[in-house]
């Protein structure tokens, strides 16, 4: 499948295609992402999600063409990282590491480190420059991290389960700061998440992999047009059937039914209808899809 997320490219991946042994993690995928976009790459575990990442990283070979930022990862890693940020899981750094060793050391082995900036940031928390992990609170990890990623003037950005292991204030707060302090127009982030619905609001597209394919790749726009529920009354359950939705599911005793680029008017002689949830599409889809 070959979907065009933005026409100003900053990945372009065509025929990307990646083996362990036997098995398939990446069958013959085609994508672009354009520059200004924040793009949500969901799958279950095991779908390729974390193999897309390591090839856009340079952190694994595989077959087929990839060019991120113009540049071939498996061959120009070390210039390509120069614009890139990458976060694997914001939860996680040393215990011992004090805050202004964190600066020294992002300020060591990344060109576009804006010391000022992150101390500009930390001196509105309550941060200190002496302070260690082990003696900050799950909120104060975050904003650490947080002053650290604003700082880099990376042209792309790549979130892999950046919030797992914090609680939902952490999370909101780490995506918001993120959204108002550091994205704009130049930049393009691709994250990776299991909570789908808390990163849903600062989406700009969708990709949805499955078996090392992608199943759904689209703008949040797109889905919009695409596609519509419909909790539809008991007496129309019949005739919306036979339009053939992509999922069905009962709530509250009633058919809430799921199409793709049905009539949204007729549909609405059914019963109320609205845009899915991302989460609610991306359970359809994975319905769809071959085991």
């Amino acid at each position: 499948m070959n979907a065009e997320l933005n026409n100003s490219p900053v990945i372009t991946a065509t025929g990307l295609t990646k083996h362990y042994g036997k098995q398939v993690a990446l069958d013959n995928v085609s994508f672009t992402i354009g520059a200004g976009r924040i793009v949500g790459l969901v799958g279950p575990n095991g779908s390729g999600k974390t193999t897309t990442l390591k090839a856009i990283l340079g952190l694994t070979p595989f077959e087929g063409a990839l060019s991120v930022l113009g540049r071939d990862p498996r061959t120009e890693r070390e210039l390509l990282m120069n614009d890139v940020c990458f976060i694997a899981d914001v939860a996680i750094l040393p215990k011992w590491l004090k805050v202004k060793d964190a600066i020294d050391f992002v300020a060591g082995v990344h060109p576009r480190f804006d010391r000022a900036r992150a101390e500009q940031y930390i001196a509105s928390t309550k941060l200190t420059p002496n302070m260690k992990v082990n003696a900050m609170s799950k909120g104060m990890v975050v904003q650490l991290h947080l002053a650290l990623v604003m700082a880099i003037d990376a042209k792309l950005l790549v979130l892999d389960e950046p919030t797992l292991g914090l609680d939902i204030l952490y999370r909101k707060q780490f995506y918001q700061n993120l959204l108002e302090d550091y994205f704009d127009d130049q930049k393009t982030i691709v994250i990776t998440t299991h909570q789908i619905e808390e990163v849903e609001h600062i989406l700009s597209d969708l990709m949805f992999i499955e078996n090392g394919r992608i199943a759904l790749a689209a703008s949040m726009d797109e889905v919009g047009e695409r596609f519509t529920e419909v909790m539809v009354e008991p007496q129309f359950v019949a005739v919306a059937s036979a339009l053939g939705p992509i999922s069905q599911r009962t709530v509250f005793g009633k058919s809430v039914m799921l199409f793709d680029r049905a009539d949204r008017t007729q549909l609405a002689t059914f019963g109320e209808v609205r845009t899915p949830s991302v989460a609610d599409l991306f359970v359809a889809t994975m319905k769809g899809q071959p085991q």
